[in-house]
């Protein structure tokens, strides 16, 4: 096979994994950063927490109605007892953590993409200081991010 066409594949690789790594983290992201769109913000209260999810009463930070239950994925939440900013999903009981931690743990499967890619770019392009741009913005976003949420 000739170069140019590996190098295009790996190109086409490269893109096609920075593109998974952003549908990912859009998924929650847009309801950390867009506001508007029948989104409540307010605070979570975590008062139990299983496996995999933690739930609390929510109190809505506008006029919005307070529920006696909302759901978060466990790996953003605190310990039991604590009170987190969340934005809760339109027509659903699940919440996503808002605020800087928020939107550093939304976009954490890019991080992840932006890792994998440097790899991709320096082994099939030879691009080797794209593919360190690319690591460094990658492990710079996911210990931003855990750093964020441990505090």
């Amino acid at each position: 096979m000739p170069a140019y066409a590996l190098r295009g594949a790996a190109g086409i690789v490269a893109a096609l994994i920075l593109a998974a790594g952003v549908w990912a983290s859009w998924d929650s992201a847009r309801y950390v950063m867009l506001s508007g769109g029948g989104r409540e913000r307010g605070t979570l209260s975590l008062a139990r927490c299983g496996d995999d999810t933690c739930t609390g009463p929510y109190a809505p930070a506008s006029g919005d109605k307070p529920r006696d239950r909302v759901v978060i994925d466990k790996s953003v939440a605190t310990p039991k007892g604590e009170r987190i900013p969340v934005v809760v999903k339109p027509d659903s009981d699940e919440a996503v953590r808002s605020g800087g931690p928020g939107f550093l743990h939304a976009w954490l499967p890019l991080g992840g993409a932006l890792l994998l890619a440097a790899v991709v770019v320096a082994g099939g392009l030879r691009l080797n200081r794209m593919a360190g741009v690319l690591a460094l913005a990658g492990g710079v976003q996911l210990s931003a991010a855990f750093a964020a949420l441990s505090l």
